[in-house]
């Protein structure tokens, strides 16, 4: 859109080789620019707070502090509520897959992915979408199915209307606002008001912690996927 603010992005990863390639890549598009660079977790953390960017690209494994307990440290302040994670992994089943999206990372980007998908990803997050592939979100199922023997009680799930229920455990399938909207037959603007009212009701982050408290609550079971 004409005259709206450039998407600014801090890029967090110990290889500067890898920032280097992001950041021609990034800065080289009209609508988005880099905010900075860091090379550890405790570089990005500092950042973050003095440039609160719109996304951040933070490497898993980082030296001083990992880009676990970098996010953690993000999105468990206040003040950067506004700040989106996407984790970098080398692989897209990365063992901590799991924990990343607990601790508030909006999704994942495998370091080898083509550079329109990293364009369209950063743009995505900042709108509000998760990142999170089939191959994702089948992982996410087993951990829970493995680890919780009793869906956990989730805040404000009983203010959930029955619609916005249907409509977080499509979220949770890993489908897009279109896809729940051809689903319930209603239109995308109105798909996209339910996942909205359901965030807020919740008190979730993003769209990305709307599919943990889908897994977490029960809403989506092991074998839903086929």
């Amino acid at each position: 859109m004409p005259g709206a603010a450039p998407v600014r992005v801090v890029l967090a990863d110990d290889q500067s080789l890898v920032r280097a390639g992001f950041r021609a890549l990034l800065d080289a598009q009209p609508d988005i620019e880099v905010a900075g660079e860091a090379a550890d977790g405790e570089e990005a953390v500092a950042l973050v707070r003095e440039r609160r960017p719109d996304v951040v690209l933070m490497d898993i494994r980082m030296p001083r502090l990992d880009g676990l307990a970098a996010t953690r440290a993000i999105t468990g302040d206040p003040a950067l509520g506004a700040v989106k994670v996407v984790m970098l992994t080398t692989f897209e089943l990365d063992e901590y897959v799991f924990e990343a999206l607990r601790s508030g990372a909006s999704g994942f980007l495998v370091k080898d992915t083509e550079p329109e998908e990293l364009l369209r990803a950063v743009r995505a997050v900042t709108g509000g979408d998760a990142l999170l592939s089939p191959g994702v979100t089948r992982r996410l199922i087993e951990e829970f199915a493995a680890r919780s023997k009793q869906p956990a009680r989730v805040a404000g799930l009983d203010e959930l209307t029955e619609r916005e229920r249907e409509v977080m455990a499509l979220v949770g399938l890993g489908l897009t606002n279109d896809e729940i909207a051809r689903r319930l037959v209603v239109s995308p603007l109105t798909a996209k008001t339910h996942v909205s009212r359901t965030m807020v009701k919740l008190g979730a982050r993003d769209r990305a912690q709307l599919v943990v408290l889908a897994y977490e609550s029960g809403l989506v079971r092991p074998g839903w996927l086929g």
